[in-house]
């Protein structure tokens, strides 16, 4: 059954592409077609591995919707994810099938969306098909997007491929599509903060209208009514996120390359905390003050570059971060090098910081210290800051 789902997927994919004309001839077609087999095949072997993840959080909600009713268990309140992911779940305990691959290839299908948002992002830049490709196939190749899904059984590709949409419609002039998605990415996970602060600085242009912020609250609201149908208190539903904030644990970091891996022996890590949301808050603010003052000069590639910015500044400074957490940002670093050969170096170090966190938690030991990663994405800040400058004044 794996496998024939894999070849669905394949065949899903390869269509899209070739629809997106991007073969020219038959061995293009089967070029791609190779390097797309030799991809799923990667996520094939890792898919029988199995986490603490999986056996202490993901086996036993899936049991609690088999053993419930399925559907009619969302008015329960279960797990630490929001209710979108749980419909997934709760799909799941209906089919006589290994949940473990199930989950998993919920995941494969959405790196493919991933991937395939992440060539249309690209397309705004670029004619070449070359580009095009290399971005689809460099997602779908990148570590953290294999392991994520494939390998650990986590679902960061969800809420990246519906934000990396919201992206790309907002720079196609379709605002409201574009809401509509970044809802959807932050119904599916929280994470989707760290690219949001963005779509402020369309507002500059007027690519964003405020009548358009209103779509965001009313797709949240449709997204979690079946759980709220299903008998599941809605004041709770939509305010899921308000509780968990305080279920975040208090060490600084979690295995994730943020500043507090330089801080780790932080002797008050109230105040250490309360300074990283500060500084996060400040960062952000420069962003806005640096775009807002280049307002007239602002382009897609502002735009694009300001939003890899977030995405690596906002939980490089918050304190708290986990391991998966700059998964965004690696997949839009790719984003971003494929349209700036010259930046081809950003990914490597973006992927290098998530991956020494992937390392911690799956062989549960360091490969390298953590400050590794943080002093990499230190430098990707830099880099993108002088870019962001330039890029304005270039405009």
């Amino acid at each position: 059954m794996v496998l024939f789902c894999l070849l669905v997927i394949m065949a899903v994919a390869m269509f899209f592409l070739y629809r997106q004309k991007l073969f020219t001839n038959k061995k293009e077609f089967s070029a791609c077609l190779g390097i797309l087999a030799l991809l799923l095949a990667l996520r094939w072997l890792c898919m029988a591995h199995i986490t603490l993840d999986y056996t202490d959080f993901l086996a036993k909600w899936v049991e609690f919707f088999r053993t419930r009713g399925g559907f009619s268990a969302l008015k329960y309140s279960i797990g630490n994810y929001n209710v979108p992911y749980l419909y997934f779940l709760a799909l799941i305990s209906y089919i006589p099938a290994p949940d473990l691959y199930l989950i998993k290839l919920v995941s494969i299908v959405f790196d493919m969306i991933l991937a395939f948002a992440g060539l249309k992002l690209v397309s705004l830049f670029t004619k070449s098909r070359i580009k095009k490709l290399l971005c689809f196939f460099l997602i779908l190749l990148l570590p953290t997007v294999i392991l994520n899904g494939s390998l650990w059984g986590q679902c960061d590709s969800i809420y990246a491929a519906l934000a990396l949409w919201s992206l790309y419609f907002i720079m196609k002039d379709r605002p409201i599509l574009s809401m509509v998605m970044i809802a959807l990415s932050f119904g599916f996970k929280m994470q989707a903060v760290f690219i949001m602060p963005v779509f402020f600085v369309f507002l500059y242009r007027k690519k964003l209208r405020i009548r358009h912020l209103f779509v965001f609250p009313l797709t949240y609201v449709v997204l979690v009514l079946p759980a709220v149908i299903a008998g599941r208190p809605f004041l709770e539903t939509i305010t899921l996120y308000f509780d968990q904030m305080g279920t975040v644990g208090s060490a600084l970091n979690y295995n994730s390359p943020s500043v507090f891996a330089f801080l780790y022996n932080f002797a008050d890590k109230a105040s250490a905390a309360k300074y990283g949301i500060i500084a996060a808050f400040i960062f952000v603010l420069a962003i806005f003050a640096l775009t807002f003052i280049k307002r007239k000069q602002l382009t897609n590639d502002t735009y694009l570059t300001t939003a890899l910015i977030f995405c690596v500044g906002i939980p490089f400074f918050l304190p708290h971060m986990h391991d998966r957490y700059f998964f965004m940002a690696d997949v839009l670093s790719v984003c971003f090098a494929v349209i700036h050969p010259k930046r081809s170096f950003l990914p490597f170090l973006v992927s290098f910081g998530s991956l020494l966190g992937y390392h911690a938690y799956l062989k549960m030991r360091y490969l390298l210290p953590m400050s590794y990663g943080a002093a990499a994405l230190l430098f990707v800040l830099f880099v993108l800051l002088i870019d962001l400058v330039f890029t304005a004044e270039k405009s």
